[in-house]
């Protein structure tokens, strides 16, 4: 007894001095951190030294002091030393083992580094950006000893670049001297050696050039100065084109990140069509749209928005930009800034002249504002404008020609206005009226598409309104959406439940029923959920459910309720349908329980409570 007392009491000591360590540790480690923000890095790894010392099982500790000392310069093995005590589960480990393995070259132990974070739920499967620069950094000391070999070897193209790049650094020439070679320089990196003899003979430094960087920084430039900017920009987009090492390269240079919304204002066609270009190289990949993030782009989306005013091929090329950084969260935190002070003000100025703006630019233009408005602060900054809704509104008032080019913008607003209608403020519901009745009269349109979004837009505005629902009650939306249901329900039915349901308050209930009634028999199971979705919402009208008596209704839904669709929602919604029916009008519970069904209502009853 005495033997084992020891032990116990053993047990609870180091328990505590456990304890206590781990409180020491924990408070060295916030020492540590704190000294780290303030930019000291010797004290912060005195700290977490001193922490382990404490507890030498602690692995924040010890992946905090590699990633510290490797910000002091310590070499890399010391941090991959430090790293390898932590256990397989510490996914900081091993990102700090990756990009040490990267800076010494390792590549493949690099890879084997980060393959645990790549694949982690805690990165939800996308690519860390740590990946895609081991990936980079492989393929670029790859293409560095390739071109070495291919300049030991003689190559002409890797002379005459270095020989076009010295007589550009030599100073004293007039522009068009520099001009005709950089020209000349543009011909000789279009190959995947030329572009990378470019980068190692400093080709990215030619802003060094006092009189090349002044003709290209110039404000308003001379007609020799648009000469050499022009060339300037085609040899950048020569020597990246396919190139992502360069590409970064290039972005390194502060003057060119500085002057890139520069030259897209400058007001030279010539200029802006090859600025565009080169900012196309960027955005159409991945890891382009990176790197154009970490620009000052608040200022962009207003100004490739402007180009939607040209009929040349600036505006498809601006727009295809605006596409594809619109999705990019960077991208839209900086739009925040300026969006309600000069983007907002711009595209209502568009909508307003719309019939002077090609058409297929400004639908471009509507689907990107329709991409952007997903992001809850720029919808809302939107949402809440007047003019905004004025321009919408004038817009959807028709144009004499109706042609492509217009349905097509009139699609895109739909979908902005759908979008927009996300936000519940008072705005929205000074403008329901009139939106409602806008769309009403795009019921009738031939597109199925317009007239697709067209009840989508009336989904969202009518319950903000009850105004709305009554002017459009009285202008005939019920007998148009039945008509429309009864042409083709599938594509339609979604979107035409919720606005079925309030209007079928005004409407005679059976003639609303017999279509749903019938749209219950389709073989269509969309159709079938969405038509008993919409009876479930209809019978909570007074007196729906005693209509109903002795149309069949309650075999139809519990057919459809105890059967083995592959929509989940066919069960579910008539389930619900079926506990609405029997608890507004009991009379039902008789029918159901001469079908045996009463088990299925018991188990409906689940939803009816959660719905």
């Amino acid at each position: 007894d005495g033997f084992l007392a020891a032990l116990e009491q053993d047990a609870q000591e180091r328990a505590q001095r456990r304890r206590r360590n781990e409180q020491l540790a924990n408070a060295l480690k916030e020492q540590g951190n704190e000294a780290f923000r303030a930019g000291d890095l010797a004290l912060a790894i005195q700290r977490y030294s001193e922490g382990l010392e404490k507890l030498r099982d602690k692995q924040e500790l010890y992946t905090n002091r590699a990633q510290v000392s490797g910000r002091a310069g310590a070499p890399h093995g010391w941090v991959l030393c430090g790293c390898a005590r932590c256990n397989k589960n510490c996914l900081k480990a091993y990102f700090l083992m990756g990009k040490a393995h990267l800076a010494l070259q390792h590549f493949s132990e690099s890879s084997e580094n980060l393959k645990p974070i790549l694949f982690s739920p805690l990165t939800l499967g996308t690519l860390p950006e740590c990946v895609a620069e081991a990936r980079l950094e492989e393929q670029r000391l790859r293409e560095e000893q390739r071109a070495q070999r291919e300049l030991q070897a003689g190559s002409v193209a890797a002379l005459s670049i270095q020989e076009l790049l010295q007589r550009i650094s030599s100073p004293g020439h007039d522009l068009p001297y520099y001009t005709g070679a950089i020209s000349l320089l543009a011909g000789a990196v279009n190959t995947c050696s030329g572009q990378t003899f470019f980068r190692t003979n400093n080709g990215f430094s030619i802003l060094s050039n006092e009189a090349v960087r002044g003709a290209f920084c110039a404000e308003s430039k001379s007609p020799a100065e648009v000469e050499l900017c022009v060339s300037l920009l085609l040899l950048w987009q020569a020597a990246c084109a396919g190139n992502e090492e360069n590409q970064r390269v290039l972005l390194a240079q502060a003057e060119v990140g500085a002057q890139l919304p520069e030259l897209l204002s400058c007001g030279t066609a010539q200029i802006q069509r090859e600025t565009l270009a080169l900012i196309s190289l960027y955005s159409e990949h991945e890891g382009g749209r990176r790197l154009l993030g970490r620009q000052d782009l608040s200022r962009w989306l207003q100004i490739l928005m402007a180009f939607v005013k040209c009929t040349d091929a600036r505006a498809e090329s601006a727009m295809n930009i605006l596409s594809d950084l619109s999705g990019e969260e960077r991208f839209q935190a900086q739009c925040r800034a300026t969006f309600s002070t000069a983007v907002s003000p711009l595209f209502t100025q568009l909508l307003g002249c719309a019939r002077q703006v090609p058409w297929a630019a400004l639908a471009r233009a509507l689907a990107v504002l329709g991409r952007l408005c997903a992001d809850v602060g720029l919808r809302a900054q939107l949402a809440q404008s007047r003019e905004c809704w004025q321009a919408c509104l004038q817009l959807l008032e028709g144009c004499p020609d109706a042609s492509p080019g217009y349905q097509h913008c009139v699609f895109a607003l739909l979908g902005l206005m759908m979008n927009l209608l996300l936000e519940s403020n008072g705005t929205i519901q000074d403008f329901a009226v009139p939106i409602s009745g806008r769309c009403l009269a795009l019921l009738s349109h031939q597109d199925g598409r317009i007239v697709t979004r067209a009840t989508g837009v009336l989904s969202r505005v009518l319950p903000a309104s009850p105004s709305a629902v009554q002017e459009v009650v009285r202008a005939g939306v019920v007998k148009k959406m039945l008509r429309i249901l009864k042409v083709n329900p599938a594509p339609f039915i979604s979107a035409c439940t919720v606005q079925l349901w309030l209007c079928l308050t005004e409407f005679p209930l059976p003639a609303g029923f017999q279509l749903l009634l019938g749209l219950l028999h389709s073989g269509d199971e969309l159709t079938v959920g969405n038509a008993a979705f919409c009876l479930s919402q209809c019978l909570l009208l007074p007196g729906a459910a005693s209509s109903l008596l002795g149309s069949g209704v309650v075999q139809l839904l519990l057919r459809h309720a105890g059967g083995d669709a592959a929509r989940t929602s066919v069960q579910q919604n008539s389930a619900i349908a079926l506990g609405r029916l029997c608890v507004a009008e009991p009379r039902h519970i008789h029918q159901l329980r001469k079908l045996n069904g009463l088990a299925i209502l018991s188990s409906s009853m689940k939803y009816v409570q959660s719905s």
